[in-house]
């Protein structure tokens, strides 16, 4: 694994959401040269997947919240994804 992966992986969701921002208004500037930007293209993909990837977990571990019909929190699970 690269040590540029590597990095991303260890990102958190707002570091690498932070540092997408700022690739695609580089890329949309057009001031990049072209193998720049097609790196800096793939690490936008990369950082992308990560952010989807944060935000399923999430979107998962919220929905294991259990509510009674008064709205009321009864009961929180850890999030555990082979269940």
């Amino acid at each position: 694994m690269s040590k540029a992966v590597e990095k991303i992986d260890q990102l958190s969701f707002e570091d690498a959401l932070g540092e997408l921002e700022g690739i695609v208004k580089s890329l949309e500037s057009g001031s990049t040269p072209l193998e720049q930007s097609i790196a800096a293209y793939e690490r936008g993909m990369r950082l992308k997947q990560l952010c989807e990837s944060k935000l399923s977990e999430a979107r998962l571990r919220v929905e294991k919240i259990a509510l009674d019909s008064n709205g009321a929190v009864t009961g929180v699970s850890p999030f555990n994804p082979d269940q």
